[in-house]
């Protein structure tokens, strides 16, 4: 995917919601409901009823071994993939319904880096569902790709290309446009893939703050000492749900080894 048009994935999202930024502040209701959500391909079960209840207002890892249905979760909830089974709800809607909330923010590896875009281009592609086939920027749109820009800290970035960033400013560029859209529900496959320590700690300092203004993140993360040191929550999956809640009880030792198997050994 190129980075001009790794903004496709996104296309059914029509801009931002009018409870976002903070639509979860000082809420705790469920803002995800999957009730037994089943997807398959072809004859290959990847999610197997799966029911749990995200909270608006949290950080929520998302974990299981290769294989498990983590990406295709987060594909569930966009509807890039239909279900065989159950219902997806986004606060009291059906998922389809809600899209303007959700911002994609897909694995690095789906990006072409080389493609020859400045960052405020592919942070200005954040508005580019709201606008529709006929409407241009307005004064509304450029204000909303100043404030993502300067809250990830790009603004003396904003004109290089993107070819020429490090690994943690590539990472927020995207996440910047995913701001610019006006979501507040963002669903990360794999952010911290490639990411040295400091980039992951920047990461981890970002997401915690986009909590503590009331957005909900969930991620797709592999390393699980990273998912018990920076998420509250987290979802453990191997096709089926294994356990969903607080970090510490959903990857204790028995449900760790359920999940990945007893070669994975406690972590």
């Amino acid at each position: 995917m190129s980075a001009a048009h790794a903004h496709a994935h996104g296309r059914a999202h029509t801009g931002p919601h009018p409870d976002a930024p903070g639509a979860c502040v000082h809420h705790t209701h469920d803002i995800l409901r999957f009730r037994g959500v089943t997807v398959a391909y072809g004859r290959t079960v990847a999610l197997d009823s799966i029911t749990a209840n995200i909270e608006c207002n949290s950080l929520t890892a998302i974990v299981g071994p290769n294989g498990a249905g983590k990406t295709t979760l987060l594909r569930a909830i966009l509807g890039w993939m239909p279900l065989a089974a159950g219902e997806i709800r986004i606060g009291d809607h059906h998922a389809h319904h809600a899209l303007p909330r959700l911002a994609y923010l897909p694995q690095r590896a789906e990006i072409d880096w080389d493609f020859p875009i400045t960052v405020e281009a592919v942070v200005a592609q954040g508005r580019y569902p709201a606008l529709g086939a006929f409407r241009g920027f307005r004064a509304e749109d450029h204000d909303l790709v100043d404030r993502a820009i300067a809250e990830l800290g790009l603004d003396d970035l904003r004109g290089r290309q993107i070819r020429s960033l490090s690994g943690g400013q590539q990472q927020r560029v995207f996440l910047a446009r995913a701001l610019a859209q006006g979501a507040d529900i963002f669903l990360l496959d794999e952010p911290f893939a490639g990411l040295d320590t400091r980039a992951s700690d920047d990461l981890i300092a970002r997401l915690t703050h986009w909590l503590d203004q009331g957005r909900t993140v969930l991620a797709v993360v592999h390393d699980l000492d990273l998912a018990r040191r920076a998420f509250p929550q987290a979802l453990l999956l191997n096709t089926r749900l294994i356990e969903v809640g607080p970090t510490a009880t959903v990857l204790d030792p028995a449900r760790i080894e359920s999940a990945y198997g007893p070669a994975h050994g406690p972590r």
